[in-house]
Parts: structure tokens; sequence; C-alpha cells
């Protein structure tokens, strides 16, 4: 039962590294390249949400819906001012932005909120026990919000107009744009929409592991990096899998 224990509890955090990896697939799927500044959008949502419980006792919920919007407000920002530009860029010089940013927004938090570990509030606690086997509640949540979110992503990118457009550049962005879809925004949305699932990540990864400070995205990021890349970056599913 131990073993069973430990075996789901790992599934709960590799569901926390499918939602950030799906984030880099969708990114590398659409705008072939690697947000490198990933993790650090993680990290920025876990401060919003961090200050939205602790400081200005804001409902959980609400503290996830704004850690979202300002994730996904926080993506688009970056992806028009730092990536944009290098559309037409070598990969090497867009890996180096990638960089730094990372390190833009790492330094940014130092500056802002100090470098000091801050304990992330209590959101959910409890377990599921079943005879010998203890399961938490946190855990099942995050394994079914993976679930959740794989799910409707798959639907939303095979089944609606702008998932179709999001295929369309993912094959071919000139004949794609020849087509008369607006690339720049299809990539826009893809950072949106990857920028808001790594505040769920946050959320999920802090209250898992209740630490918030500016370097907190590194480590989760490299991992679902990873991940993503075992289940063939580009892809949702393998993303999941990889997770």
């Amino acid at each position: 039962m131990a073993f069973l224990s430990y075996l789901i509890s790992g599934l709960g955090l590799g569901s926390v590294y499918a939602i950030i990896a799906l984030g880099y697939s969708m990114v590398y799927g659409i705008a072939k390249m690697l947000n490198f500044a990933h993790g650090d959008i993680i990290m920025v949502g876990a401060f919003v949400a961090y200050f939205a419980i602790s400081s200005f006792k804001l409902p959980v919920f609400v503290a996830i819906l704004l850690s979202i919007a300002a994730c996904t407000v926080l993506g688009v920002v970056i992806e028009r001012l730092a990536y944009k530009p290098l559309r037409e860029a070598s990969s090497l010089s867009v890996l180096i932005t990638a960089i730094g940013v990372s390190y833009f927004l790492q330094n940014g938090a130092m500056l802002l909120w100090g470098t000091d570990t801050k304990i992330f509030p209590t959101i959910m606690s409890g377990s599921l026990n079943m005879g010998g086997l203890s399961i938490s509640y946190l855990t099942l949540i995050t394994i079914a919000t993976c679930v959740v979110i794989m799910i409707g992503l798959t639907m939303f990118i095979n089944k609606t107009k702008t998932g179709r457009a999001m295929r369309a550049c993912s094959e071919d962005k000139g004949a794609a744009a020849l087509m008369g879809i607006n690339v720049n925004k299809i990539i826009s949305i893809t950072f949106a929409i990857g920028s808001g699932l790594a505040a769920v990540a946050a959320i999920l990864l802090c209250a898992t592991y209740p630490s918030v400070y500016p370097t907190l995205g590194s480590m989760p990021g490299i991992r679902a990096f990873t991940a993503a890349v075992f289940g063939g970056i580009g892809s949702i599913p393998g993303a999941f899998l990889g997770g």
C-alpha cells in the first residue's frame, strides 16, 4: 500500500510538470521556439496568488483567477516585446532572448518581493483513506485538473476555428498567412494559453510544496521541459504522458 501511495503522489507531481510542459509544447508547436522564460512566468503566478491570499485575504478561487489573468497578460506582453521582433531571426537569437527574459523576470521579482522564501498559505488539506491507502485530496485534484486541461486543449485545437488556425500555423506559417490567418494573433493566443496554464501549475505546485521565491520556476521548468521533450515536444498528449 505504501508503494501505491507513493506512486499516486508521484503522478500528482508529474501532473503539475505535465501542465507546465503543455505550455512549452504549445509554444514550440506553433512558434517553433523554446520559451525558457516559461518557468519564471510560473514564479510570477505563484507570487500573485500568494499576495492575493495572504495580504489581501481574497478567496482562493479569486486568487487563482487573478494569477491566471496576470500570467496571461505577462505572456502576451513578453511575446509582443521580446519575441515578435525576432520572428525572422535565427533560433540562437531567440534562445538568447528567452534566457535574457528569464533573468529579467527573476531579478525583477527579487527587486519587487525580496529574495527571502515566503510560505504559501494552505489552501487544501485532508486525505482519502481506503484501507491502508492514503491519498491527499490535493493530489487527486491535481491529477484531475491535468486530465481536464489536456482533454479541453485537445478539443479546442481539433474542434474550434482558432485551434484549426493554430494547426495550420504549426504546419506552415507562410501558407497559413496566404489563407488569411493572422499568424501574429495566433502566436499571441498560444502564449496567452500557455502562460495561463503556467499560473494553474504554479498554484498546484505551491499548494504541494508551500514555498515561494524568485527562482521558484527554474527547477520545475527544467523538469517540465524534459517531460515535453520526452513526450515529443509540440504534442499535447505527449506532454501529458511525458509529465
